[in-house]
């Protein structure tokens, strides 16, 4: 599975997605969609859209990756997770088939989504992509409307080294006479996404020149200050989808207030406790971390402690330059195959000028950061989806 053992797991190919679909049915035709690709953001985009539509009364899918805690926390309706029966029957009825066809762990993850929100008869179904876009296990559904949040230096291996390249992967979501919504302007990408476009005669909107910061009167309880940018897509595609016949201008606050509650979704700016400030994101590219550094910067605290961690195939040397070197770190491995080794990361950040520690797991970080607390100080756990995973599993368990 792509998430623990990266590289040589992953399917560029929507050949066994097309068999799959064929095997049960075709399920991605039976309910409306709207598809979100993008490097940063379309997780929080998916759960911010899946509340909207939850608080206006709609039987609501929602289908996201990688999960923090419990596998079913990718295929919800209305925030519940499937149920684990559902999962078992599933498997059960078709791993003799699924095994003769090849399936990878995603792929199998994407047909019982569809099949789950075929069964239950959801109204809409929001659907995140996995990697990328255009080869993506997801991209065999006809949305109502796509979106793309951003681009940024992600996978790099898969989709590109340029940003235009990067931009070409996700603009394969864009789907013929179907409306496309693109959360950021960018220079680099945005005649990409203009040609790709055009050449599906699919209406584009670009969110910043339809809806302006300051015309937005709404507010999440996703509090990153990077939600800004989110949201302004995830508001054009509201727009787009009363267009469409849906009911959703007088829930869009309530479903962006209660995003977390109605949805679930855990682990974006997710403040753990108060004193002292304990937070955890699961940003981890480039940009992600940028953003992640000036949403640090912008709180108040004494000291700041880094409970960080990596997985080995990302850039580390890039990412690590980023990090404040006032901070003191707390370097560890999540527990799975990918992880960097928490020494190796000392070392590499050591020469980048971070001082700190290395320690044998998430939650043993994080405990020995507590430790060295103050009240006024401040706690990030980070670097890395998994790191993140480790860390809430962690504290459920203290």
């Amino acid at each position: 599975m792509y998430q623990r053992v990266g590289k040589v797991a992953y399917k560029a190919d929507l050949t066994n997605t097309i068999a799959l679909m064929k095997l049960l049915e075709e399920p991605q035709n039976s309910f409306k969609s709207i598809h979100v690709a993008g490097t940063n953001g379309k997780g929080s985009s998916s759960h911010m859209l899946a509340a909207i539509f939850q608080a206006a009364g709609y039987k609501t899918g929602l289908y996201t990756s990688p999960h923090l805690v419990d596998f079913r926390e990718r295929i919800r309706i209305n925030g519940e997770c499937i149920a684990p029966e559902k999962v078992c029957d599933f498997v059960d009825n078709y791993k003799d088939s699924f095994s003769q066809l090849g399936l990878s762990f995603f792929e199998m993850t994407v047909g019982l989504a569809f099949h789950h929100f075929r069964e239950e008869k959801v109204d809409i179904a929001i659907i995140e992509v996995g990697m990328g876009g255009r080869l993506d296990s997801t991209n065999v559904i006809d949305p109502l409307i796509s979106l793309i949040t951003n681009i940024g230096y992600d996978h790099t291996e898969f989709l590109g080294d340029t940003l235009e390249k990067i931009a070409g992967e996700k603009a394969g979501i864009i789907k013929a006479n179907r409306p496309v919504v693109i959360s950021e302007i960018q220079a680099e990408t945005k005649e990409v996404f203009k040609a790709k476009a055009l050449e599906a005669s699919a209406p584009i909107y670009f969110a910043l020149q339809e809806i302006t910061y300051q015309q937005s009167k709404y507010s999440s309880d996703l509090i990153g200050r990077y939600q800004a940018k989110n949201l302004l897509g995830v508001l054009m595609v509201i727009r787009l989808a009363e267009k469409l016949g849906f009911n959703l201008q007088d829930h869009i606050q309530e479903g962006l207030s209660s995003v977390t509650q109605l949805t679930g979704l855990r682990g974006r700016w997710d403040i753990i406790q108060e004193n002292p400030l304990t937070v955890c994101d699961t940003g981890h590219n480039e940009a992600g971390v940028r953003e992640l550094i000036d949403q640090i910067k912008s709180n108040s605290f004494r000291q700041l402690h880094m409970v960080w961690g990596m997985v080995g195939d990302k850039d580390s040397q890039t990412i690590l330059s980023l990090l404040p070197k006032s901070a003191i770190y707390y370097f560890c491995a999540a527990s799975i195959p990918r992880a960097k080794d928490a020494d190796v990361l000392k070392q590499e950040a050591l020469k980048m000028g971070l001082a700190g520690k290395s320690y044998a797991s998430v939650g043993e970080a994080y405990q020995e950061a507590q430790k060295n607390t103050h009240a006024d100080d401040f706690i990030f756990v980070g670097g890395s989806t998994f790191v993140v995973a480790d860390f809430l599993k962690s504290i459920d368990q203290i």
